[in-house]
Order: structure tokens, then C-alpha cells, then sequence
């Protein structure tokens, strides 16, 4: 992964986050073991010492190699971490899957959090949204503001490549960690979203991970249709592959798998809301 960045302009921003957490006496970082969740807990950690902690809500939402993988890292940091269960389908309005459905999602899942930061005396909540999330249909940014939420990333303008060039800098292993979301993101909006489709999204994601593909999506439109997008130099991956993907998707009902021939994209989803 090459990286053009002007590292004094990065170095700067990373100046004023470090000011900018140090205000903030003690935060609890919305933590999911991401490139830019990673990054903001290491500073914040680096910034504010113990007052600063991590909080990873477990939900068949976020992958279990990814809850494992986070839980790693704060164990090799000596960062607390506090693991907190949480169910979405316990959430009214979430698994009607409406274009406001990562909004009621997000108030209910950092209310958690907020309520998790009031019992250890902690300040502040922290999430890791950058500057370049401003540039596509988040409307899970609504509640992180309606609930105060802090985002320092975005405060201080840093861009998806300032936060891996910075965190290459400091020898974050997440630094060329692919981008990942929610999984209900993988299914079409006003689709309904069950407990059964996130399971065969993360089945299926684990294998192209497996398969060694660098970037994807496995996203599902109804219940018998597929599609998988991954970057086109992991096209011939996927091919090699495709009886363990057909075999898999057979096992949960689903009887055609296309592979997108226009590749890996960032909110292709969306482009129907």
C-alpha cells in the first residue's frame, strides 16, 4: 500500500489531537479494532494514560476475528478494555433494515457505551469517524452528535491516509488493515436484516479473507442473491475458490453468487438510498 502523503501536514494534525484528547482529562474510546478506532486509542492511551480506555460492544455485528483481534491488541498495550454484550435485534426499528437504521442503531449502541464511561467516572466518549466519512451517507452521524459523542479524528481533520501513514509511523499493525463496517451493511436496504444473514455475511467474508483477498464485501440483495465485491487483482481468488463460496451459500438458501466485475467500492449500498 503506497501512501502520498505531506507527512509535515500530518504531523501537525497529530499535534493537535493530542491536544485536543488532553482537554479532555479522560475518554472512552468506542473501540472495534479498526484503523482508525486503533489509532485514536493509542493516542488517547500515549495522551491520558489510564484515563483512557477501550469499550467493544460484542454483537453479531462486528466479525469475532475482529472482537479477538481488538481484544489482542489492548492486551498487548496493557490498555483496559471492557467488553460489553449487546443485542441489535433487542432494538426496535433495526431489523426492518430502514435508510434510518444505522441511525437507530448507533443512539441505541453508544448509549451503552455512555452508560458503560458513567459508571468508571469517565468523561467523555470517543469514536473514530475521519474526515473522509463526511463524504458519503452516514446517518449514524446524527445520533453521535444528538448523544455529544466526541469525535476527535474528525475534529482535527485527518484524513483515512494521514491515520495509516500515522499509524505506520508509530508501527501500528492496523495501518494497512483492510477497511470494514457493520455487517448489517451488507444487506440491501429494506431488506429485512436476520440473524441468520449476518452469520452467512461473516461466513462468507472469513473465506475470501482466507482466501487472502486484500478488500470485499459480501452483499446480499433478497434472500437467493449475492454479490461479492473484491479489488480486481483478487479476481482470479475468488475464482480458485468458488465451489468452497458456492458450497457455503447452498448451506444458507442462497442460489445465485455473482462476483461484481466492478470491483471493491465504499458505499455501494447506497447508491439506492
Amino acid at each position: 500500500m503506497v501512501l502520498e502523503i505531506d507527512s509535515l501536514a500530518a504531523g501537525k494534525k497529530l499535534t493537535l489531537l493530542k491536544n485536543y484528547l488532553a482537554e479532555k482529562k479522560s475518554v472512552a474510546v468506542a473501540f472495534s479494532g479498526g484503523v482508525d478506532s486503533t489509532f485514536l486509542l493509542k493516542i488517547a492511551h500515549e495522551t491520558l494514560g489510564e484515563n483512557a480506555v477501550a469499550v467493544i460492544l460484542s454483537s453479531p455485528l462486528i466479525p469475532r476475528r475482529e472482537i479477538k483481534a481488538a481484544e489482542k491488541f489492548c492486551a498487548d498495550e496493557k490498555i483496559k478494555l471492557i467488553c460489553v454484550d449487546s443485542d441489535p435485534f433487542s432494538i426496535e426499528g433495526f431489523p426492518e433494515n430502514t435508510p434510518e437504521r444505522c441511525y437507530i442503531c448507533k443512539k441505541a449502541m453508544f448509549g451503552k457505551i455512555i452508560s458503560c464511561a458513567e459508571k468508571l467516572g469517565i468523561e467523555n466518549v470517543c469514536e473514530g469517524s475521519n474526515e473522509d466519512d463526511t463524504k458519503d451517507y452516514r446517518p449514524g452521524m446524527k445520533a453521535v452528535r444528538e448523544l455529544g459523542i466526541l469525535s476527535p479524528l474528525l475534529e482535527t481533520h485527518l484524513s483515512k491516509n494521514e491515520i495509516r501513514f500515522l499509524s505506520k509511523q508509530i508501527n501500528l499493525p492496523t495501518w494497512n488493515l483492510p477497511g470494514f463496517a457493520c455487517l448489517a451493511t451488507r444487506v440491501q436496504t429494506g431488506e429485512e436484516i436476520t440473524l441468520k444473514k449476518l452469520h452467512l455475511v461473516e461466513s462468507c467474508e472469513n473465506l475470501l479473507y482466507n482466501m487472502g483477498c486484500s478488500q470485499f464485501r459480501f452483499r446480499l440483495h433478497g434472500n437467493d442473491f449475492a454479490r461479492i465485491e473484491v479489488l480486481p487483482e483478487d479476481f482470479s481468488k475468488v475464482m480458485e475458490g468458488r465451489r468452497d463460496i458456492i458450497s457455503l451459500c447452498s448451506e444458507f438458501g442462497i442460489k445465485n453468487v455473482t462476483l461484481d466485475l466492478a470491483g471493491y467500492r465504499t458505499g455501494s449500498m447506497n447508491r439506492s438510498v
